[in-house]
This record gives structure tokens, sequence and C-alpha cells, in this order.
């Protein structure tokens, strides 16, 4: 077992951590016994600045506080073809398009937010892809920054996994039905890493009731697939998830 703790500028909502992060950094015992794919699972909103427990027993893993279950995560399987691949040009044209420029329940979000800065947050800024072929698709053009590399340049799997967490969200309409992530399924194929462009991109697979499921990918701009995930969303009171703390950049 060891001790971990999100920190505060790895926030979705305000208060509690960006879901895609907090999913991969469950997901590590997992992937290090040799699992290609992962799935987490989300318990209770992740609590930011306050030290954790992981443990894993040899088939799941567990992020707690020591009484509570805050996410867990198993090997996983994905039965659906990833989101598709729509090209720079349409991803460049859904950044332009992003919707959440225009009203974003969680502005401050790691992944997504419009109130974050280069090198403070990810700045994946998906919207819809303009084109029939697409249908309930959005995309972003997306180059990582340095800030979240490694002295390789290499990101990793927490911050992998946040960038392909929100255009799920958006794929599903998050602006106008706040929701936050309960479950993802995701895999890293090869090394995400700066000084390369990318298009993510977010489709929408379903809904039933408050879940919404969708799936996300990250491909090379020569279509080479890098990272997928397909997630479920939870539809939510969102005066429940905002609070009077905002993050302020280191």
């Amino acid at each position: 077992m060891t001790t971990t703790t999100i920190s505060r500028q790895f926030n979705g909502p305000d208060s509690s951590g960006n879901g895609g992060y907090v999913a991969g950094l469950v997901s590590h015992p997992v992937a290090d016994h040799g699992a290609a794919v992962v799935t987490s699972t989300l318990r209770v909103p992740p609590p930011l600045d306050v030290p954790l427990d992981l443990a894993f027993d040899g088939h799941r893993s567990v992020l707690s506080d020591g009484a509570t279950v805050v996410a867990d995560a198993v090997a996983g399987a994905f039965d659906v073809d990833p989101a598709p691949f729509v090209g720079e040009v349409l991803a460049r044209l859904g950044s332009e398009a992003y919707e959440g420029r225009v009203e974003h329940p969680f502005p401050h979000c790691f992944t997504c937010g419009t109130a974050r800065t280069p090198g403070d947050g990810l700045l994946v800024f998906s919207g819809p892809v303009d084109d029939p072929g697409f249908p309930g698709t959005v995309a972003a053009s997306w180059t990582p920054h340095p800030a979240f590399a490694d002295a390789e340049g290499r990101l990793g799997t927490e911050v992998v996994w946040a960038a392909i967490d929100c255009p799920g969200g958006w794929a599903a309409h998050i602006d106008r039905t706040p929701m936050v992530l309960g479950r993802m399924t995701g895999q890293i194929l090869s090394p995400v890493v700066t000084g390369h462009d990318y298009v993510s991109v977010g489709t929408l697979r379903g809904v039933d009731g408050r879940k919404h499921r969708t799936g996300t990918a990250l491909y090379g701009v020569d279509g080479t697939l890098v990272a997928r995930a397909e997630q479920t969303w939870i539809a939510i009171d969102i005066t429940d998830f905002r609070r009077p703390t905002r993050h302020v950049p280191a």
C-alpha cells in the first residue's frame, strides 16, 4: 500500500478531483500487473489535498481515505470500436467551436477549464464536429505542454487519462446537463509526448436516465490511435459540486 494525494491543481469540479486523472491514478497497480485495459470506477467525489491510501490485492486496486472507498479499478475490456478519427482540420474547427467558452459548469477543470492557462491546465477544448458523417461527435486539436511531461517529454498515465476524459462530457452536452464521470475504461497504446500534435475525439454512445455513455480517443494527426476510453457520466445537481473554493495556479 502507498500513500498519495490529489493536488488541487488536478480538480474537475472546484472541490473534487478530475475524474480522468483519478481514474488514471487508481489504474496504475492494475496496469503494472499486466492489464492492457483497465476499468476505474469513482465511488465518491475525490477529495483534494488529503492523504489517500492506494492498495492492490492482486486483482483490484482501491483508493481510499482509510474509511471510504474513493475509487477502485480492475482489468477491463472494450466491446465497441474507438471514437472515430475526424482528421486534423475538423479537430481544429472543433476547438474553435468549443461550447465551454459560452457556458461551462466547471471552468477551473484541469482538462477543459477555460479559466486555466497553458502549463496549469491541459486546455483540451473539444467542440462539435461540423460533418454529418460524425454525428454526436466533438473534437479538438491538442498539443501537450512540457509542464506535464517527464525528462523524456512523456506525459504520465494520470495526465493522459485526464486528457481523454472531458471530451466525453462535451459529447454528452455537459454544458446543458451538468454531469461528472462515474466509470472509465481506458487504454494507452503508445506514449503521449510533448512536441507532437494530437486529435482528441469524444462521441455520444447513448443515454439511460441520468447515465450518459460516451467514447473518447486520442489520435496522432496521421490517424494512429494513441489512447482510448469508454465512459459512463452521471447527471448531477451542480449546486452539490460548486463550492466557494477556487483553484489558484501555483
